[in-house]
């Protein structure tokens, strides 16, 4: 991993990285020089992106809640391109019923993609950056990890325990030279949103490349200061007062 303090030759790692913010992110680091892993469970879609954004990036096929081989897929990448600078844990998913048509099984997956899949690279994460001195985690949350609407119960345990997690890690972590940001998107013009609700207006959101500026930008700070918690948030968001 090369030295510096630019992105250059340096290891991130995106779950979620074949479609909607984690694409626009991958796509954004790789132009920056970036050692880009284009994380997702569609290697397909994983490996479209990763064609796309040219530079070093490659595409990962990750299952982000199985605690074998997504931590694996992480430690091989670090191993191969000689450390780890960031994990971007970005991959989500959702299941929009009322509570009581709410089973168990969609529940449980929500939870594992949202909050379980962060936690077990994050894991690893911490792990290896111990071993070289430092890095970033960035957590890909939400609005709703700050506020609730009605038939997202899922959605909305799994971002706010995101959350909790990301300042807990940003406490623990931070003597170690880990730098841990909890990322609060606001809505994104992406599949995520537009394929499930075809009827939203898209003037109210935003364009996910604005959104890994963000990122891009809580990468490259100081190395004497870190960004715990950021909101983005478009003009006309309407999920934000």
């Amino acid at each position: 991993m090369t030295a510096g303090n630019g992105l250059e030759g340096r290891l991130v790692f995106v779950t979620g990285g074949g479609s909607g913010l984690g694409a626009a992110t991958c796509q954004l680091l790789a132009r920056e020089g970036a050692v880009v892993a284009v994380a997702d469970l569609d290697a397909g879609a994983a490996g479209k992106v990763a064609r796309a954004a040219g530079g070093s990036a490659f595409a990962v096929q990750v299952d982000v809640g199985d605690e074998t081989s997504a931590p694996a897929a992480l430690e091989e990448a670090a191993e191969r391109h000689g450390g780890l600078f960031a994990l971007v844990n970005n991959a989500g998913t959702d299941q929009t019923l009322p509570i009581d048509e709410l089973s168990v099984a969609q529940w449980d997956r929500v939870m594992r993609t949202n909050l379980r899949g962060p936690f077990l690279l994050s894991r690893t994460a911490a792990s290896i950056m111990k071993r070289s001195g430092g890095g970033h985690i960035v957590n890909i949350a939400s609005t709703a990890a700050k506020r609730a609407w009605p038939n997202a119960a899922a959605y909305h345990a799994s971002k706010w325990g995101l959350l909790g997690l990301s300042h807990a890690l940003h406490a623990e972590l931070r003597p170690h030279g880990i730098k841990v940001c909890a990322l609060i998107a606001g809505g994104m013009r992406t599949p995520f949103l537009l394929d499930r609700f075809p009827d939203i207006d898209r003037s109210t959101l935003q364009d996910p490349s604005n959104v890994a500026q963000t990122i891009k930008h809580v990468l490259l700070q100081p190395e004497g200061t870190a960004i715990s918690e950021v909101m983005v948030l478009p003009v006309r968001e309407t999920s934000w007062p």
